[in-house]
């Protein structure tokens, strides 16, 4: 079995440098609800360079605190997620949620998924339950964003600020078939019909769900 924990022999402050450099995760503004704004850039996410322990140490002192005790809400930007290079796994995933404290878990209110791809949907439908689990696990929060537009209906321009690439893949889109585009989703338990597996995540790495 493939290891979710890459093995790194980057110091500490290696790791944490592109987290900083390239700010993967930042904390911008307020949604139109008044809530606290937290973004994650997927594609700058250095899976293969980063031990689960740092990510979490960093996100202990470099995030949590600035969220405090409020309502907040996570735009995940997935444009241009590369399958193998930014995505830790599903054991991983696992220990990254239960690192989080409770109070954060409770207060965060949706996740915004802009631009899911058919593998990131599937990937959630089958494990999202059993990666972010119970009543009020982050599975149940996840509101699929196919375009930036559905996005501002939430949201308000000025109090995010979104990769020109994004931008660009929009443009894109244009010219693509309508396949997926069906605006914003929150409907994950099911993808086409395709009911949940409930399977057990250690025999299982899935590296990829760009």
């Amino acid at each position: 079995m493939t290891s979710n924990t890459p093995l790194c022999t980057h110091s500490q402050p290696e790791q944490e440098n592109p987290f900083k450099k390239h700010e993967i995760f930042k904390i911008q503004g307020k949604d139109k609800r008044g809530y606290t704004i937290l973004r994650v850039i997927g594609k700058l996410f250095p899976a293969r360079l980063l031990s689960v322990d740092v990510l979490k140490k960093y996100l202990e002192d470099e995030i949590f605190p600035s969220l405090g005790e409020t309502p907040f809400s996570v735009v995940y930007v997935n444009t241009g997620v590369n399958r193998g290079d930014n995505f830790p796994g599903i054991l991983a995933l696992r220990s990254i949620y239960e690192a989080v404290p409770v109070k954060i878990r409770a207060n965060l209110d949706s996740i915004y998924f802009l631009h899911p791809g058919f593998q990131s949907r599937l990937f959630l439908a089958t494990f999202g339950r059993l990666i972010f689990p119970g009543p009020g696990g982050w599975y149940w929060k996840v509101k699929y964003v196919n375009r930036l537009e559905f996005l501002w209906e939430n949201l308000r321009r000025k109090e995010i600020e979104i990769p020109e690439y994004v931008y660009e893949e929009e443009e894109e889109m244009e010219y693509r078939p309508p396949t997926l585009d069906y605006g914003m989703e929150s409907d994950h338990p099911r993808l086409h019909g395709a009911p949940i597996l409930d399977c057990t995540v250690s025999t299982y790495s899935m590296r990829g769900i760009a």
